[in-house]
C-alpha cells in the first residue's frame, strides 16, 4: 500500500503534499481497485474529496481539544473575553466622542489661530522695520554728532530678540 503513495510523491506533475497525503486517503478507504482510481477523478470530484478530508480533520481536533480544557475554565475564559469586549467597546465609544468634540472644538479656533497667526506676523516685519530704522538714524546721529551717546550707549548692540519663526 506505501509504494504506491511512495510513487505518487515522486511523481512532479503538480499538487503539494497535503493534497498528495489527502488523494492517499482517499483512495486508500476506497474499495481496492487499483491505483489509477486516484486520476480517473474529476475535478469536482477531488475538490469535494479534500474538503470532506478537511471537515473530518478539524471536527476530529476539535473533539480532541474539548477534552484537553475543563468546561469550567472554557466558561471563565469566555466570561473574561466578555467583559474585555465590554471594555473594548466602552473605550471606543468615548474615543470617538472625543474624536468628534476635538474636531469641532478645531473647527472653532482655527480660524482664530489662522487670523493671529498672520497679525503676529505682521507686527513682527512691522518691528523689525521700525528697529531697523532706529539703528540707521542713530548710526546717522553718531556719524553727524559724535559726542551725542555717553560711551557705553555707542557700542554696536547686539539684537538679542528670539527668533519666533524657527521651530
Amino acid at each position: 500500500m506505501w509504494g504506491h503513495f511512495d510513487e505518487m510523491m515522486k511523481r512532479k506533475d503538480g499538487g503539494s503534499k497535503v493534497q498528495w497525503t489527502m488523494k492517499f486517503l482517499y483512495w486508500a478507504s476506497r474499495p481496492r481497485k487499483g491505483p489509477k482510481d486516484m486520476v480517473r477523478l474529476n475535478a469536482g470530484e477531488k475538490q469535494e474529496m479534500e474538503e470532506e478530508s478537511i471537515r473530518e480533520a478539524s471536527k476530529e481536533v476539535s473533539r480532541e481539544f474539548k477534552t484537553l480544557i475543563d468546561e469550567r475554565d472554557l466558561d471563565s475564559l469566555k466570561q473574561l473575553q466578555l467583559l474585555i469586549l465590554g471594555r473594548l467597546q466602552d473605550s471606543n465609544a468615548v474615543l470617538s466622542h472625543f474624536n468628534e468634540n476635538s474636531e469641532n472644538c478645531f473647527a472653532e479656533v482655527s480660524a482664530d489661530f489662522s487670523r493671529n497667526t498672520r497679525l503676529l506676523k505682521s507686527m513682527k516685519s512691522d518691528l523689525d522695520y521700525i528697529f531697523q530704522k532706529l539703528r540707521n538714524m542713530k548710526a546717522k546721529i553718531l556719524a553727524t554728532y559724535p559726542d551725542a551717546f555717553p560711551d557705553g550707549s555707542a557700542k554696536e548692540v547686539l539684537d538679542r530678540r528670539p527668533d519666533l519663526e524657527m521651530p
